[in-house]
């Protein structure tokens, strides 16, 4: 439903606020791609019933931007360059120049990111319907994005540049490294996944703490973390923070 028959339902209600609480887009891979209408305390099936996405999409990586989170994430994204800015200082402090650039690299990548109000949730409508996944209520201004399936794997952060990786099933996190290895400043004992639903795992990479994992999905981002335990002041949280806002990002509605 568009917008205009938003307005024009209220008008016929003759009381907007209380007859049409909430207007959700949905695009993507989806039958109805569009603005949904909705009355109060609408939910997710309520949005997917509307929208209908594809049976065949790639559900793994849907997103829900929903916007109560604005708030608390651009608070994170804050922090995250507050860190990444106080580990610049710190490393030229102490003489590492590469490390310094490699912060301020970073800095502008993460500033030039939106804040997305990112909610992670399963959004296959079937698990939704039949109860497998939670059927929570959505807000006015929320945006639900169904993308294409992706080929690749992303890999940021102590690297040279960022990569973008051809996906390889069941290849281990740590071996996509092999193509787009790490840099001087890297944190070279672990690795954080995101995978493309949202989901943040921290692996040990290095010979005395290698751990086994789930291995990338499509469309997946791995973050070489930045060391600074050797530097003063040290940013302990910095790589956890920065993945949690990484896995904020939708994946791109069209596939390049």
């Amino acid at each position: 439903m568009t917008v205009g028959k938003l307005a024009a339902l209220a008008l016929l209600c003759g009381c907007a606020p209380l007859c049409l609480a909430a207007a959700v887009s949905v695009s993507g891979q989806v039958a109805h791609p569009g603005t949904v209408a909705l009355q109060p305390e609408a939910r997710l099936l309520d949005v997917l019933t509307a929208s209908q996405p594809d049976a065949q999409g790639y559900w793994l990586a849907a997103a829900w931007l929903h916007q109560p989170l604005i708030e608390p994430q651009a608070r994170l994204k804050a922090g995250v360059l507050f860190d990444l800015d106080t580990l610049r200082q710190a490393a030229l402090a102490a003489g590492y120049d590469s490390r310094a650039d490699l912060a301020a690299r970073v800095y502008r990548q993460v500033q030039a990111l939106p804040v997305t109000g990112r909610q992670r949730a399963m959004l296959d409508p079937v698990a939704v319907e039949v109860g497998f996944a939670p059927n929570q209520r959505v807000s006015d201004g929320d945006r639900l994005i169904y993308p294409p399936r992706p080929a690749g794997v992303r890999v940021l952060g102590a690297v040279a540049q960022p990569c973008t990786l051809v996906f390889q099933p069941m290849r281990a996190a740590r071996d996509y490294l092999d193509e787009c290895p790490a840099v001087a400043g890297a944190d070279v004992d672990y690795l954080w996944l995101i995978q493309p639903d949202g989901l943040v795992t921290r692996l040990g990479i290095a010979p005395w703490n290698r751990e086994t994992a789930a291995a990338p999905a499509p469309g997946s981002t791995l973050l070489v973390p930045l060391r600074s335990d050797d530097l003063e002041p040290p940013t302990p949280e910095l790589n956890q923070q920065l993945a949690e806002f990484l896995a904020t990002q939708p994946l791109a509605e069209v596939t390049p």
